[in-house]
């Protein structure tokens, strides 16, 4: 009686085990892609109205659009800050904390550092280890397409490490200001233990058309 009593429990556990398994990895996407599609249409309406300004810096719902091509996840909206409460909306947050985040849009040296998830709440990041030197990232604003070359990979650092996140990020290899950008993510993959990360530098600046039409990158 008591090793089929056992016997049932442990059938139950790996039951709800499963079930949240399936919550984690595939419904928190499902949940999440719906929100951040709504907060990317907000931010689309809003630029088709003119409102936030040429290269406006902070809106409510987001301030533009993440594009790497090498990760196959479509256009990442990207808002201010790292919380759980930001990304677990599938997007991409960039740092004010520990160390701010540069803007690209201000045209000054710096690095524009962001984060996402890899697995579930939309996992974003998830395919970041197909990235390669010399990939594209291009980051998508109102009036702005800013192109940039991966060019230096740690695939990975302490989740403690904040030297990455530097304006000079030194760890990849650059030793004088420029204007780079930063990816951070989770790895392993379905774990929170190490971080890591992709860096690039800009490439160029391309004016937005009243088209839309994409750098050749993205095409």
């Amino acid at each position: 009686m008591a090793v089929s009593v056992f016997g049932e429990l442990l059938i139950t556990a790996g039951l709800v085990l499963g079930l949240f398994v399936v919550y984690s990895l595939w419904w928190t996407n499902v949940v999440a892609d719906r929100e951040a599609h709504k907060q990317g249409d907000k931010v689309r309406d809003g630029w088709a109205q003119d409102k936030g300004g040429p290269g406006a810096l902070d809106t409510k719902a987001g301030i533009g659009f993440l594009h790497v091509p090498s990760m196959k996840n479509g256009e990442v909206l990207v808002e201010k800050g790292t919380s759980t409460k930001v990304l677990n909306d599938g997007v991409a947050g960039y740092y004010t904390d520990p160390v701010k985040s540069s803007l690209p849009m201000t045209g000054k040296d710096g690095n524009f550092t962001l984060a996402a998830h890899r697995d579930g709440h939309g996992a974003k990041f998830h395919n970041i280890d197909k990235v390669r030197k010399g990939d594209a990232i291009v980051f998508e604003t109102k009036d702005k397409w800013y192109v940039y070359k991966a060019y230096a990979i740690l695939p990975e650092t302490s989740k403690f490490n904040v030297k990455v996140l530097q304006s000079v990020p030194q760890q990849s290899g650059k030793k004088k200001p420029g204007q780079y950008i930063t990816l951070t993510t989770c790895t392993p993959v379905y774990t929170s233990r190490y971080r890591y990360v992709v860096w690039g530098e800009l490439e160029r600046v391309e004016k937005v058309d009243s088209d839309r039409t994409p750098p050749k990158e993205l095409r």
